[in-house]
C-alpha cells in the first residue's frame, strides 16, 4: 500500500512515516517508480513506533529498542522492560517537578490573595 493509505490507517501523517523511515526505525521497500509500498508487517511496526513515541519516547530511544518493534519482539523483547522502567522513571521525576512548581504557584497566589483581602 502507498503511504497516504497507510498513513490513514495509521492515523499519522506521510510525513511522519517519512520521518520513521530517515530515523533508521523503518526500511520500507519500494515499487519499480520509486514510491514507497508498506507492508502489513510495515504498519504493525509503524504502529509500534507511532505508540512508543504518543507515550513520550524519543527516536533515538525507539532505535536502541529496535528488537521490540519486530512482529517478532511485540512480546517481552530485549532491553524492552529496563527502557520502559528508565522511561517511567523518567517520567515520575518529571511529574514531581511540576507538582513542586505547581505548589510554590499555589503559595505565590494566596499569599497573593491574602495581601488583597487585607
Amino acid at each position: 500500500m502507498q503511504a497516504k493509505e497507510a498513513a490513514e490507517r495509521l492515523g499519522i501523517t506521510q510525513r511522519m512515516l517519512r520521518h520513521y523511515e530517515k530515523e533508521g526505525l523503518m526500511d520500507v521497500s519500494r515499487t519499480f517508480n520509486g514510491y514507497r509500498s508498506y507492508s502489513e508487517k510495515d504498519l504493525r511496526r509503524a504502529g509500534r513506533i507511532r505508540d512508543f513515541i504518543a507515550t513520550g519516547f524519543s527516536t533515538r530511544e525507539i532505535r536502541a529498542m529496535s528488537a521490540c518493534l519486530s512482529d517478532e519482539g511485540s512480546g517481552p523483547c530485549e532491553g524492552g522492560i529496563e527502557k520502559l522502567t528508565e522511561k517511567l522513571m523518567h517520567i515520575d521525576r518529571l511529574r514531581a517537578e511540576l507538582d513542586d512548581k505547581r505548589n510554590a504557584v499555589l503559595e505565590r497566589l494566596a499569599t497573593l490573595r491574602n495581601g488583597l483581602s487585607a
